[in-house]
């Protein structure tokens, strides 16, 4: 009788919703489109300004390339934001969903950055991340996210994957897609910032739209890589004055060189 009630709409709505309001049809999946920004704000040397006005394409390319290499093998925090500070305000992404037939929320609070690439053309960037999926308190298995890092112009900036898998039931493999339009970028701290859509598909499914905020542990600089400082060497400079001291008539060792020649006192 309940499904002759509500039709579909059950799917995606609370036992408590439906009971609360048995005839409302409003769902907990939100169908918001995802926003795209007129421009992008980026943050260097403790100043931030639209890209638009003082940068190139290919610097923002290679800031963010420098970036994500800094930050390579570490785990980067996600968390819901606000576009208008850039601020968390949430320690991570909830998105509604339907878990086979029980009605839950999926979140997101961590991305690692596995591996770190340059695609063809200098305009792309391919992540390997490993995002943390939880829902209703237990973790599933998820395999790593392949994602392409486009930056088109100074203010189209899109991250996007083709959906990784993760097992949330018996029942099958859910395929989550990101799609993540990126509008501010602090290289100064480390803040990756932009409007998310995610969508789940398969016996886990639903989605959600906002503002996200990627926390890497480690920012743009500095631009040298971490070298091992070469190895002081001894100078024999002591023992051979002790030597020729000692032997004035040989006086046959040579600096930096292990040829000598005898008798040499004790």
């Amino acid at each position: 009788m309940a499904l002759t009630l509500c039709g579909c709409g059950l799917r995606t709505r609370s036992l408590k919703d439906f009971l609360n309001n048995p005839f409302n049809e409003q769902t907990i999946v939100e169908n918001a489109h995802l926003r795209h920004p007129s421009s992008v704000i980026v943050c260097r040397a403790r100043q931030c300004a639209p890209a638009k006005l003082s940068m190139s394409r290919e610097y923002i390319h290679n800031s963010l390339l420098h970036l994500f290499q800094n930050n390579s093998r570490q785990t980067a925090l996600v968390c819901e934001g606000d576009p208008s500070t850039h601020t968390c305000t949430e320690n991570y992404i909830q998105l509604p969903a339907t878990i086979g037939i029980v009605p839950g929320y999926v979140y997101i609070d961590s991305a690692k950055v596995t591996d770190v690439n340059v695609a063809k053309g200098n305009t792309e960037l391919r992540l390997v991340l490993n995002y943390n999926v939880t829902y209703n308190g237990q973790t599933p298995d998820c395999l790593p996210s392949k994602t392409l890092l486009y930056v088109k112009s100074t203010s189209n900036i899109i991250m996007e994957d083709s959906g990784y898998m993760c097992k949330m039931n018996a029942l099958g493999q859910t395929s989550i897609k990101t799609l993540f339009s990126i509008d501010y970028i602090d290289l100064d701290f480390g803040f990756v910032g932009g409007y998310y859509s995610i969508g789940l598909s398969g016996p886990t499914y639903g989605g959600a739209t906002g503002y996200m905020l990627l926390r890497l542990p480690t920012d743009a600089y500095p631009l040298a890589p971490n070298l091992r400082k070469p190895r002081k060497t001894k100078t024999p400079d002591a023992a051979f004055d002790i030597l020729e001291q000692e032997n004035p008539v040989t006086n046959s060792v040579y600096k930096n060189t292990n040829v000598s020649v005898f008798p040499i006192k004790k």
